[in-house]
């Protein structure tokens, strides 16, 4: 989770200027957290509050948590048709496709037990909106990512899975970033996002080489941060600075989050190369 926060802050700034390269400052006065960070904050609140064994549970409180928390941040950065969402009074799935879907779901990879157990999640925390199979997929490859990665497997794993199950990866990040445009679909930010992390040598250089792609930099970044996270762990001083950005709601959110974990024994990530 701290890697999608870290991706979202890193990339909040390029959003809608596109920085094409890795060199950059990575935490500035101008950087912020986005409907990224809080929606992902908002599912952890979620896992905390049903648990992770029913899953119309956790959907039902995902929907709970997404509202309460979302309404808080009305200029956070949702999309038209998700802001409506969050102030319905009847909320309902609207067939989404959007990348907010794969963002997001890196809480629910984080507890899950088992592979099989890591889709079953990231379908209940994401078809309460994003119930499109284009969107469930890009959620669910994520996760699937997130999981491998914190189970030990190796890129080449990781990769041919991903390869075999979800998305081509026929492409390498230095051959699109001329051309590659903003889009807010999974089909076109997870797959980079996940090409990102795989090319990467750390943490820091995920997070670089996401935000240099361009597009939609801060979601880009986040997802592949999540990834990241999970393979590399997170140097103490990101940690510190990326913490720094959020406010006191969104900072005890995050606090709970680390002592459910640790009270609940759920392995942590890989020591930070």
């Amino acid at each position: 989770m701290l890697g999608a926060i870290i991706g979202d802050i890193a990339g909040s700034r390029f959003e809608f200027d596109n920085h094409r390269s890795k060199e950059f400052e990575l935490f500035t006065s101008d950087c912020h957290v986005t409907d990224d960070s809080i929606m992902t904050l908002a599912i952890a609140s979620a896992i905390m509050s049903a648990g992770t064994k029913d899953g119309e549970s956790l959907a039902a409180a995902t929907v709970e948590a997404m509202q309460e928390i979302g309404r808080e941040y009305p200029s956070c950065g949702f999309g038209v048709s998700f802001s409506q969402w969050v102030r319905s009074a009847r909320p309902a799935p609207y067939n989404s496709y959007g990348n907010g879907a794969a963002m997001r779901v890196s809480p629910a990879a984080i507890v899950a037990r088992t592979r099989e157990d890591a889709i079953r999640l990231a379908h209940a925390v994401t078809a309460v909106t994003h119930n499109h199979p284009e969107g469930l997929k890009g959620a669910e490859a994520t996760a699937i990512a997130i999981f491998m990665a914190r189970s030990g497997a190796g890129k080449q794993d990781i990769r041919d899975h991903i390869q075999r199950r979800y998305y081509p990866l026929d492409f390498t990040i230095d051959a699109i970033r001329p051309s590659y445009e903003f889009n807010e679909t999974c089909q076109e930010t997870v797959p980079q996002a996940i090409e990102a992390f795989l090319e990467s040598d750390s943490f820091e250089d995920t997070i670089r080489t996401a935000v240099s792609v361009g597009g939609d930099s801060d979601t880009l970044a986040a997802i592949a941060g999540s990834i990241a996270e999970a393979f590399y762990g997170v140097p103490d001083e990101l940690e510190k600075a990326a913490l720094t950005y959020l406010d006191a709601r969104l900072r005890a959110i995050y606090d709970e989050w680390g002592a459910f974990l640790a009270k609940n024994d759920f392995p942590p990530p890989q020591t930070p190369a």
